[in-house]
């Protein structure tokens, strides 16, 4: 997302492609639920051993871990943007703040389609980042590291004392009558009865999964935090020179996930076989839990940065580049097609795909995406949905599609 005039660091634009790789096969094996579903729908999408080693790999490597990517990319993206600015005499917040309006609208119209949509909730925390530009990293260090540790998830158990903020669902009560309601919207609903739950109840639903026990809304802030860091720190500007810092911070992340593993099984062992999220115990097994999930999303960033700079690695991951600069078409994409494949306005195939189709039908899609990327990128400047946020975030139109060469030019 760097200005037009600041020339693009691929690996940023691999990196982004690369998670968004990882969310495609996490909702598509989650059949675009995008909330709590029935217990017979588990039983469904789980007949045979290979589909539990999908859901199992799925839930340790990949679930939580891409969108945390995805969101240390956006305050990454967040950092460059102001920086370029700020370098040319031009303030952006006010600009920045506009962007994140029409990303909310771009957010809402997807989120119709998808009620697992996060670009609404990154509209809305970004507008918190704007002050931590000219934050001490010192304190910006500190904040994330206490958003980590549970800070916000650990506030909202002592004043809504395990309660709801927004619906009252139980998280952990599979056949409660809002999410049995909800999925048979999903599975024989027309395209408007989807659209009329989710325009304000799936919000709302969003909204008690973001802040409520789960806690994923400060996790998410605090990863817009360390892109910022990062960003500050220049780190992926010279990432081949920085072979030290690569293997502390790699270092760090395998003793984090340890250390991590044995909080999360302490607390749920304590528990019992029927762990409940009215405790504070639960709430220490849920904030290691994120910490697990930071330990590997850094490892993550660091393994792409150490293979991204051996030849052989670095030609395989950078195909993910087109893919990443178009990642707001690609993500809304993704949704209206996997939504259409699987709910019942479309083919309606929810509940009717094992794990291992589902799995097989995202790694499919993603290779299509990437190909038809690569080839659009050779024509256009930019991927339909960002040209539209750019032209809106600056209130002009910018050249869309690339001029053809004169036939002796070329």
């Amino acid at each position: 997302m760097q200005t037009a005039t600041t020339k693009r660091i691929e690996i940023i634009d691999s990196l982004r492609g690369f998670a968004l790789a990882g969310i495609v096969i996490c909702h598509m094996v989650e059949n675009y639920i995008g909330a709590g579903a029935p217990a017979s729908f588990y039983e469904a999408v789980s007949p045979g051993t290979i589909d539990q080693i999908i859901n199992g790999f799925i839930g340790i490597f990949l679930r939580g871990k891409f969108i945390a990517l995805f969101s240390f990319l956006f305050g990454l993206s967040f950092f460059i943007q102001m920086d370029n600015s700020a370098r040319k005499g031009v303030p952006f917040g006010g600009r920045f703040l506009w962007r994140l309006l029409v990303l909310l609208l771009i957010g809402y119209a997807h989120s119709l389609f998808y009620r697992g949509d996060i670009l609404t909730i990154y509209a809305m925390l970004g507008i918190l980042l704007i002050p931590f530009y000219k934050l001490q990293t010192n304190w910006v260090l500190l904040i994330s590291a206490l958003l980590f540790l549970g800070l916000g998830r650990y506030i909202t158990f002592f004043f809504a004392g395990g309660g709801h903020l927004f619906l009252d669902v139980d998280p952990m009560d599979m056949n409660a009558p809002r999410v049995l309601a909800y999925y048979e919207t999903l599975k024989n609903g027309s395209l408007w009865e989807v659209f009329a739950t989710n325009a304000w109840e799936g919000h709302l639903d969003k909204m008690n999964f973001q802040y409520g026990s789960f806690g994923r809304g400060y996790f998410t802030f605090a990863f817009f935090l360390v892109g910022l860091i990062v960003g500050r720190n220049g780190f992926f500007a010279r990432f081949r020179e920085e072979r030290k810092l690569t293997k502390k911070v790699l270092i760090g992340s395998i003793v984090l996930f340890l250390v991590s593993l044995g909080i999360t099984a302490g607390a749920f062992m304590s528990l019992g076989p029927e762990a409940q999220l009215d405790n504070w115990i639960a709430m220490v097994g849920l904030s290691g839990m994120d910490m697990a999930n930071v330990a590997i999303t850094m490892l993550y960033i660091t393994l792409f940065a150490i293979l991204y700079r051996n030849t052989r690695p670095e030609r395989w991951l950078r195909t993910f580049a087109p893919y990443g600069r178009m990642a707001l078409t690609n993500y809304v994409l993704q949704s209206v097609v996997g939504t259409f494949l699987l709910y019942g306005w479309g083919l309606a195939y929810i509940g009717e795909l094992r794990n291992l189709y589902t799995f097989l039908i995202a790694i499919l899609f993603i290779l299509i995406q990437m190909a038809v990327s690569k080839l659009w990128l050779k024509h256009f400047y930019y991927g339909p949905f960002e040209w539209l946020w750019r032209s809106l975030t600056f209130l002009k139109v910018f050249p869309f599609r690339k001029k053809a060469l004169p036939i002796d030019k070329v």
